[in-house]
């Protein structure tokens, strides 16, 4: 019999529950609204960076505009490649935090997709060999072995040190 373990403070936010009382979620980080945890690692003027708050594993990492949009068909010519620019730039800082051997890079879009945030968001999720460990094969489950503050002070001083290289 296959038994499940789940993150605690996950489910109520899985559920609706438990969540900040704000219009959007994303939109409140960007304001830099008190009411949500802000996991920000670096910012431009078209889009935020900032990890998810429930990863899939360390580093995985949410680029996200300013301006509150739900569908890609929406970003300007201008937002596209700034958002390029900043993929780019979320592989290069996360292969010199954690050196992983891959990305899953997506979107969710509308509520049929799994979407839980009604703004358009990029997840750009490290990947690792042999992820799979025991606590997967024996529990069903996987374990996040970062917590995420930790991830956002690692992650957010070497943003600064690679955008200003780059900007040199």
């Amino acid at each position: 019999m296959r038994q499940n373990l789940f993150v605690p403070n996950k489910m109520p936010y899985a559920k609706g529950k438990n969540r900040p009382d704000v219009p959007c979620i994303l939109c409140a980080i960007v304001e830099k609204d008190e009411k949500v945890e802000r996991l920000e690692v670096h910012r431009t003027e078209l889009f935020t960076i900032s990890l998810n708050l429930y990863p899939y594993s360390p580093g995985h990492l949410m680029i996200f505009p300013n301006r509150h949009i739900v569908d890609t068909r929406e970003l300007t010519k201008d937002e596209v490649y700034n958002l390029h620019q900043l993929q780019c730039l979320s592989f290069e800082v996360l292969t010199q935090a954690y050196q992983p051997k891959g990305f899953n890079v997506g979107y969710n879009m509308g509520e049929s997709s799994g979407a839980s945030i009604a703004h358009l968001h990029l997840h750009v999720v490290p990947r690792y060999p042999r992820e799979l460990g025991f606590m997967d094969v024996i529990g069903g489950a996987r374990i996040i072995i970062e917590d995420p503050n930790a991830t956002q002070e690692k992650l957010f001083g070497i943003f600064q040190e690679v955008t200003d290289a780059t900007e040199t």
